[in-house]
């Protein structure tokens, strides 16, 4: 689990591809690995990794087809940048929202406006995310925690701040450039919630009832 709030930028240093996954080696940046185990979680741009191996500033993660496949990780080059954020202990400020890593859907930035030294994205949202987007809700953006200024009918609009401009790779973004979209937690429970209420039992505790479920014998 992590909470969208980015610790640094690394780099993409070393991509050792097979037929259906990938190998990637990433400099940490300003991240501390010191605390940092085999099998421990860094999201990566958006998606939870695995780290398989590290040093004192580079870590290494297998990254499967799925994942390849389903995020704009496919698409990275040896040189990238991307966000890195160690994940959430149970002492930690919870400063951005709760984010699991696991990406639901890849958008594209349509338009970037600067205003004051804030940016202004234009995302377009693959159709199945819509109803889960909503004014002043959460979403990551490539692992980024934010809140959602205006929605439309397939797109949302953002209001960056110039010092996550500056501490992510949202500064870099341009229109036409994909990212990883992760929707909020919260609107993802709700739903499977709504898909089980017309099979909840409503009626009111009765000796029937709890016969029924096998709390008492008749």
């Amino acid at each position: 689990m992590f909470t969208g709030i980015v610790n640094a930028i690394g780099k993409i240093v070393r991509i050792d591809s097979s037929n259906d996954s990938s190998r990637i080696a990433i400099t940490a940046g300003k991240l501390d690995l010191s605390d940092v185990a085999l099998g421990d979680s860094i999201a990566v741009s958006g998606p939870c990794l695995t780290v398989i191996a590290n040093g004192r500033n580079e870590f290494v993660v297998d990254v499967s087809s799925e994942t390849l496949a389903r995020t704009t990780l496919g698409s990275k080059r040896i040189g990238d940048g991307v966000n890195l954020e160690k994940a959430l202990r149970l002492s930690d400020r919870l400063g951005g929202h709760l984010v699991s890593g696991h990406v639901d859907g890849v958008g594209s930035i349509l338009d970037r406006v600067a205003q004051d030294g804030y940016v202004q994205f234009r995302v377009a949202a693959p159709g199945d995310l819509e109803k889960y987007i909503a004014t002043k809700g959460s979403v990551s953006i490539d692992g980024v925690s934010l809140t959602v200024n205006d929605i439309g009918s397939d797109e949302f609009e953002l209001m960056i701040i110039p010092h996550t401009l500056n501490e992510t790779t949202l500064g870099d973004l341009e229109p036409g450039d994909n990212v990883n979209i992760e929707i909020d937690l919260i609107a993802r429970y709700l739903e499977r919630l709504a898909d089980f209420s017309d099979e909840m039992d409503t009626d009111p505790i009765s000796l029937e009832m709890l016969d029924r479920a096998g709390f008492i014998s008749s």
